[in-house]
């Protein structure tokens, strides 16, 4: 991709109400069958053309046809039982309820590979598609088979392997492994879950990233938030692994979050997908706020390596809000693009 400070977003954004219900999380889908099938479509549809329409440079597919981040990949899973759930902790802030593993996990077929080959149809731009990550996925379920996290993590791996090299032969440009539980379990960081994200992206010719953000918009997550005090350095923990790890991106929160922007100086080298709208607040940007977020990063980041992104995902939000914010983020990187433009 030749274009400077192009724009994505990190994931999810809002479904049609026809759909599912909007501004929810593992929102129930409001048809079934044949006609399931053809409103994801046309989910993904509209997903890629309003990106499009708002300046977006890399597309994702929105999430449109999967419930949710982690559960809609783990739920297709063998070795793991969705009708006897438990009630855990996610990620040490909110209960919720999550599938069993009881026995061996393997993957009989490809989850995402048809969604993925519809998405590369719509679009001539550069696609990127996102996977949980190992860790990620261990906390978002009860393990009664493994009973060990780094064990069951590296299953997760190996098969997150198979998945990412199918998807990228279906053509996906950039793998996206989202790792929010980078941000809790940090000596499970240290000892395997660098290791095994590496093995998630073992051997792919694709750029990979991974997403360490502080959560959806949702009450648990901001109310977690406001006890991080007036830093929050969890990134200072994770980036000196990662920038040694072989994953090209790190995609992170910045624009209303209490990340010091010096830590991105952490992972001098990879190419960084700097967060420059605030997933938490439905206050739309302006283009000039956002140009000052991308802006502050350039003393810790080259240019050719930022990339303007979103905080997290925006499935929570109202859809014309989540747009709007799109708009803004394109906006505000035109305004930083022009700048730099003059200064060559």
């Amino acid at each position: 991709m030749n274009t400077l400070l192009p724009v994505a977003s990190v994931g999810s954004l809002p479904k049609p109400s026809w759909l599912a219900k909007p501004e929810v999380l593992w929102s129930p889908w409001e048809l079934e069958g044949a006609a399931l099938v053809e409103g994801k479509q046309d989910a993904l549809r509209i997903a890629v053309q309003e990106q499009r329409r708002r300046g977006v440079d890399i597309i994702s597919d929105g999430e449109q046809t999967r419930q949710h981040f982690v559960t809609t990949f783990i739920e297709h899973l063998e070795g793991v039982d969705f009708e006897n759930r438990e009630t855990v902790r996610i990620r040490d802030r909110y209960d919720a309820s999550v599938p069993t593993v009881v026995g061996a996990v393997s993957r009989k077929q490809p989850v995402f590979l048809d969604d993925a080959k519809f998405l590369r149809a719509q679009t001539d731009q550069p696609i990127k598609w996102a996977l949980p990550g190992p860790m990620t996925m261990i906390d978002t379920l009860s393990d009664r088979h493994y009973k060990s996290r780094e064990k069951l993590a590296w299953e997760f791996a190996t098969i997150l392997n198979q998945e990412a090299k199918e998807l990228e032969a279906a053509g996906v440009d950039i793998i996206q492994f989202d790792e929010p539980a980078f941000n809790v379990f940090f000596d499970d960081v240290a000892d395997w879950g660098v290791a095994a994200l590496e093995r998630a992206a073992e051997g792919l010719r694709a750029e990979t990233v991974v997403h360490i953000c502080y959560g959806y918009g949702i009450k648990a997550n901001n109310d977690w938030k406001a006890t991080l005090g007036a830093e929050w350095r969890q990134y200072e923990r994770t980036f000196p692994l990662i920038q040694k790890s072989s994953i090209d991106i790190v995609s992170l929160e910045s624009h209303h979050s209490h990340v010091p922007t010096d830590l991105v100086e952490l992972i001098r080298g990879k190419k960084v997908m700097l967060g420059a709208i605030d997933v938490a607040s439905e206050q739309i940007e302006t283009p000039e706020e956002v140009a000052d977020t991308l802006r502050k990063a350039l003393q810790f980041v080259d240019a050719d390596k930022l990339i303007a992104s979103t905080n997290c995902g925006m499935a929570p939000l109202p859809r014309d809000v989540a747009y709007g914010k799109l708009s803004a983020l394109s906006a505000g990187a035109a305004i930083l693009r022009a700048e730099l433009g003059e200064q060559a």
